[in-house]
């Protein structure tokens, strides 16, 4: 299982825009290197990011074989109301990862 931090504010004023940043550890292999025999390592990488605030989607990213390992990740987004954030990772053979920050609006 990837381990995964997250920086975000644990409380915001209603209407002020906040800075999320997404860190995931995963050797996000391209499928392009060779191993010791000649043959390609197989392709293993994060292929889709998702962020929602309260179950709605504020943030997508699709990511690709170029892609540094460990992603790291940086958006924003306005602060509305209390809530959750809601962090999903998923990759090459059947990788998933979430996790979730409760944020409360003042």
């Amino acid at each position: 299982m990837a381990r995964a931090l997250i920086n975000a504010p644990a409380k915001a004023k209603r209407g002020e825009v906040i800075e999320i940043k997404t860190l995931i550890s995963h050797i996000m292999e391209t499928g392009f290197r060779p191993d010791s025999t000649g043959k390609p390592v197989p392709r293993d990488i994060i292929t889709e990011f998702i962020c929602k605030y309260n179950g709605e989607e504020i943030f997508r990213a699709e990511l690709f074989p170029a892609i540094a390992a460990n992603p790291f990740l940086t958006f924003f987004t306005v602060a509305d109301e209390t809530g959750t954030l809601n962090f999903e990772w998923i990759g090459d053979n059947g990788f998933t990862a979430t996790e979730s920050v409760n944020i409360t609006v003042e």
